[in-house]
Order: C-alpha cells, then sequence, then structure tokens
C-alpha cells in the first residue's frame, strides 16, 4: 500500500466531499419592500423598535434585551422564532443604526448565520417604502435546503411588512 491508501486518503476524499458540497451553498439574499402611506419618520421609528417586533412579525414569538435601552450600535437581542415549523432562538447584534435611514443586525450563531436590514425612504405624499432584506450562507443541512428558505423567506417578509403597513396605516 503506498501514500494513497488507508486513512489519510480517506480523510482526504472525505474532505473533497466536503468542500464541493460547500462550494455549491448559494447565499441567501432575500429583499422585500413596501410602501406605506405614513411619514418615514413614523415607520422607522416602529419598525426599529424591537419591542414592536412581535406585532407585526408573523414568526416572532418573543425578545428580550441583553443590553440596556435605547437601540444603538452594539445593541444585543435575543429572538425566539418559529420557521419552517421548527422553534428557533437566535442573538442579533444591531451593527448599523441611523435613525430614520436604516437598521442593520447579525447574527453569527447557528447552522444560518444572518443579516436583517431595513431601510427607509421618503415617497410623495407623506407615505414610506420600507425595504426588508435578510441575506445569509446556511451551512450543514441548512444549506441545502437554501433554496426552500429563500422562498419561505420571500413569503413571510411580504406577509410581515403587508401586517406592518396595515397596522400602521389604521393609526
Amino acid at each position: 500500500m503506498g501514500p494513497g491508501h488507508g486513512a489519510a486518503q480517506a480523510v482526504r476524499r472525505d474532505w473533497s466531499r466536503r468542500t464541493s458540497l460547500c462550494q455549491r451553498m448559494k447565499p441567501v439574499d432575500v429583499t422585500t419592500a413596501v410602501n406605506i402611506a405614513r411619514p418615514r419618520h413614523v415607520v422607522a421609528a416602529y419598525a426599529a423598535d424591537p419591542d414592536h417586533a412581535p406585532d407585526w412579525y408573523g414568526n416572532i414569538e418573543r425578545l428580550g434585551w441583553q443590553t440596556e435601552r435605547p437601540l444603538t450600535v452594539g445593541t444585543r437581542l435575543d429572538f425566539v422564532a418559529r420557521f419552517l415549523g421548527r422553534t428557533l432562538a437566535y442573538t442579533y447584534e444591531v451593527i448599523d443604526f441611523v435613525a430614520d435611514e436604516r437598521l442593520v443586525m447579525a447574527t453569527a450563531e447557528g447552522p444560518f448565520p444572518m443579516e436583517t436590514s431595513y431601510t427607509w425612504a421618503d415617497l410623495p405624499g407623506d407615505h414610506t417604502q420600507m425595504t426588508l432584506r435578510n441575506r445569509g450562507v446556511p451551512s450543514g443541512f441548512a444549506g441545502l435546503t437554501a433554496p426552500v428558505m429563500a422562498v419561505a423567506m420571500q413569503r413571510a417578509n411580504r406577509k410581515d411588512l403587508a401586517a406592518l403597513k396595515a397596522l400602521l396605516e389604521r393609526q
């Protein structure tokens, strides 16, 4: 038996299979927008307040603040959500926040590290366009289901933004 046989060769074969699987993992990048008949400062203030998230995010069951209020860069928030029939617990950290303009949160935990961003832009007539973007690179089993997850995320985001629109336009 030569150097190409045995346990070392098996490890190399296994590693090359994993590498090729990882190379096939596609990033998930889902962007959804809605026009809301409310001024930007009203929409942004409501949507950027984590305590309101369970009111308009259909999948979020609860959240907790790890850091002190108010929301700022470095704020850490614990979320418990239901998605695709599973309960997920994760922590987001605010990595960018400009009031009335954008909020970006990211998590590096679990099988699906995710970045979620909100942006708000003025539209004519005191209306606001809110854009919600989720992106990440799944690993392990989550990577194999990424295309299904992207479709489910798009559907959930549309429902969530419609709920936010209805809630804010009733006020």
